[in-house]
């Protein structure tokens, strides 16, 4: 009996798929403690470069400006996206109405960030004949990347909506429970993992996003993807390479905990049911 040979080619893909996105990675951290300032010559090992990410003031105020601006937006787009979610899969709505809710929201999704981020800035432009306050800011900032941030956390909310038990919230009604009580004590409850996994998502896209945050920021808001950018002009330094890393270790660190958080709550719902 002849044994079957098991195809090479897609797992040869996967692994080439995987040194393309993650050796360059490696490269950048690498670098990072790499004791020569210019070139790709190995002068030895050190954390040098580390230590001074944590002298220079400019440094720490762009990560400042950035936790900020990230835990803020990420606040509001996660009380917006829910209560979207919610209402959309709640309400009675008409076909017309929700193929109208449907279409807006994947738009920020799937439109090139470079084109939303034009539209942002002709938008605080016709703001600016009624208040000064939209001047390139980190209130601009903030407004722009919430209005990317709904659309993912409502997307991740929905598809634990979907897979939401409604018995439980008819028998919440049938025992007389007002509306507001089924959502505190009933459907936020349920819906907790889908919340925590959107916040963080959206976090992490704050915290990476360069696009919209370079056409809103002002001159005293700026990011640490701005502050990479414009380094990177001036020639790139070890210095450079272990911020970056520090913001993939932070990045990676984000998403482990947000799928360790996942998983703890389906563990939950589990050995609840």
């Amino acid at each position: 009996m002849q044994h079957q040979r098991k195809p090479i080619l897609i797992p040869a893909v996967a692994l080439g798929t995987l040194a393309f996105l993650y050796i360059p990675l490696m490269a950048v951290a690498s670098f990072s403690v790499n004791n020569s300032r210019f070139g790709l010559t190995w002068h030895g090992f050190t954390w040098k470069w580390y230590l001074e990410l944590f002298q220079n003031e400019q440094i720490l105020e762009a990560v400042g400006n950035t936790l900020f601006l990230g835990l803020v937006s990420t606040v509001i787009a996660t009380v917006v996206g829910t209560a979207l979610a919610i209402g959309m899969s709640r309400f009675p709505w008409s076909k017309k109405t929700s193929a109208f809710f449907e279409f807006n929201l994947y738009m920020p999704v799937i439109t090139p960030e470079i084109v939303f981020a034009g539209a942002l800035v002709i938008a605080f432009a016709s703001l600016r004949y009624f208040s000064s306050a939209f001047e390139p800011g980190m209130l601009n900032m903030i407004i722009g990347h919430v209005t990317f941030q709904v659309a993912f956390v409502a997307l991740v909310v929905r598809s634990r909506l979907a897979a939401f038990n409604n018995e439980i919230e008819e028998a919440s009604h049938d025992l007389y429970a007002t509306n507001w009580f089924t959502l505190r004590k009933v459907i936020l409850p349920m819906l907790t993992p889908g919340i925590v996994s959107g916040a963080m998502l959206a976090f992490t896209l704050s915290l990476d996003d360069f696009i919209i945050s370079f056409f809103t920021a002002g001159p005293t808001s700026v990011t640490l993807p701005l502050y990479i950018y414009a380094e990177v002009h001036r020639g790139i330094t070890p210095k450079i390479h272990a911020l970056s890393t520090v913001g993939l270790l932070v990045t990676i660190i984000l998403v482990i905990a947000s799928q360790k958080i996942s998983n703890s709550f389906n563990e939950k719902e589990r050995d609840d049911a």
